[in-house]
C-alpha cells in the first residue's frame, strides 16, 4: 500500500520535497456539473441575471482561483501556470465545466484544475441563487493528468 506522501515519519504533516524530481510538461482537466433550472438557463443565456454575464464571470473567478491554489490548499506548491482553461457546456438541466491547467514544473497541477473548477461552479451558484433555490453541485472530479518529460 503506497503510503501518504504529506504525512512526514513522525505523523505530522508536510509539504512534499520535489527537489530531486526532474521538471515536466504537466496538464490537469477536472469537471463539475451545476443542475440549474430550465428558467435560470434562459436568463443566463438572455444575460438577464442581475449579478451579470454568468459564464465570463465563472470563467475569470476559475482561472483567479486556479492561480491562488497554493495560498487555498495549505501543503500544494506555488507553480506557474502556463495556461488555465475553462469551459462550460449547458445542457437542458444545467451545466458542466471543465477546468484544464498546464505548467512545466516538478509537480503536478491536479490541485489547480480541481480549484478552479470548483470555484467556477461556486461562482454560477452565487450569481444564480437569488432566481434558482434548487441549484446542485456536483461530481467535482479530476479527469485526466498527463506529464511529459523534457
Amino acid at each position: 500500500m503506497k503510503h501518504l506522501t504529506h504525512v512526514g515519519p513522525d505523523g505530522r504533516a508536510q509539504m512534499v520535497d520535489v527537489s530531486a524530481k526532474p521538471m515536466s510538461a504537466r496538464r490537469a482537466t477536472a469537471a463539475g456539473k451545476i443542475r440549474l433550472q430550465r428558467e435560470t438557463l434562459d436568463l443566463i443565456s438572455k444575460d438577464q441575471i442581475a449579478k451579470g454575464n454568468v459564464f465570463a464571470t465563472a470563467r475569470i473567478a476559475g482561472i483567479q482561483a486556479a492561480k491562488q491554489t497554493a495560498h487555498l490548499i495549505p501543503l500544494c506548491h506555488t507553480l506557474p501556470l502556463a495556461e488555465v482553461k475553462i469551459d462550460i457546456v449547458t445542457s437542458d438541466d444545467g451545466s458542466e465545466v471543465k477546468c484544464t491547467a498546464q505548467t512545466v514544473a516538478q509537480t503536478g497541477v491536479e490541485m489547480e484544475a480541481l480549484v478552479g473548477v470548483a470555484v467556477a461552479l461556486l461562482t454560477i451558484y452565487d450569481m444564480c441563487k437569488a432566481v434558482d433555490k434548487q441549484m446542485q453541485i456536483s461530481e467535482v472530479r479530476l479527469v485526466e493528468k498527463t506529464k511529459r518529460q523534457l
